[in-house]
């Protein structure tokens, strides 16, 4: 009982991560990448040492390109991001900044406006739609739990849980694009897409718990306070949250640590997102139902 009765605290708590989270994203917002805004990028390797960032955006400056954002990536990496590029423009790209100093091209994407904006709205469109799909799963399968939450309650909650699960990673993703200048990818969309199928599995453990717990005391004639209902599905299912999300924290550590640069961002936000998603589902959406049952006791 110890999470329920100190839930005031884990609510304050979360009150200051979602504060915060939003702050990040309000004041140094989201940069999007050519995934979203089309255009062309060229991450480039310097083996032997970077070069500073103005000399580099200099030697592009020949080049009639129009605006050009040189940025340092990775140790001793730079990612050029322009316009779309012609193959020929590419290639005088790469031959300027190689002329004076030994050089790897990493990668090289380009996509076109049009394609960039279709896929953004495709990407809201996902996740407003999982999240719809969620609520309509949770009414129905808690349906014939209509006391003290009605069924869409709990839908309900579920939804404002996993809002703050995507907010939290959002925001730290935004403070972490500006420090190291980082920029929003189709690997975003699906860590986020991720996140909400891992969260809210999560989170359904113990409100099925709960669930059980209503219906057998309802069969039995067992007297027993909702607040004690959800201490004991807590407990019960505590054990299984924090495994689970130990086991899948070791492979994102692993990802980050020795997998490929291309999805050390993917798994930095999984990573803060599974911390968010198992603080959330243990501390903050079974006690929410406590303030959501005495409200409709009132009513």
């Amino acid at each position: 009982m110890f999470i329920i009765n100190h839930r005031g605290f884990f609510f304050w708590l979360t009150g200051l991560l979602l504060a915060g989270a939003v702050g990040a994203i309000l004041v140094w917002g989201l940069p999007l990448g050519i995934d979203f805004t089309g255009g062309s990028q060229i991450q480039v390797n310097y083996p032997n040492g970077r070069p500073a960032l103005s000399d580099i955006q200099q030697q592009i400056a020949v080049i009639p390109l129009g605006p050009v954002s040189v940025r340092a990536f990775g140790d001793n990496a730079i990612s050029i991001r322009t316009r779309t590029l012609s193959q020929e423009e590419h290639d005088a790209i790469f031959s300027t900044i190689s002329a004076q100093a030994s050089t790897t091209e990493l990668a090289y994407t380009s996509v076109g406006p049009a394609l960039g904006s279709q896929f953004a709205n495709k990407a809201l469109w996902a996740i407003f739609a999982v999240m719809l799909v969620i609520v309509l799963y949770i009414a129905f399968a808690f349906r014939h739990v209509s006391r003290p939450v009605p069924s869409w309650g709990y839908g309900l909650t579920v939804v404002v849980m996993l809002a703050i699960d995507i907010i939290v990673p959002a925001g730290f993703f935004a403070a972490f694009c500006h420090f190291t200048g980082a920029e929003v990818d189709s690997l975003f969309v699906v860590a986020l897409l991720a996140l909400l199928g891992y969260c809210v599995n999560d989170i359904i453990v113990i409100f099925d718990r709960i669930r059980e717990h209503l219906a057998r005391n309802e069969k039995i004639g067992l007297k027993e306070s909702f607040e004690e209902t959800i201490g004991k599905s807590i407990n019960e299912t505590m054990t299984r949250s924090i495994n689970t999300a130990l086991t899948v924290v070791l492979a994102l550590l692993a990802l980050i640590y020795f997998g490929a640069p291309a999805t050390r961002d993917f798994a930095l936000v999984m990573l803060v997102g599974v911390a968010i998603g198992t603080f959330s589902s243990i501390c903050r959406s079974a006690p929410l139902l406590i303030p959501i049952a005495k409200w409709f006791e009132k009513k």
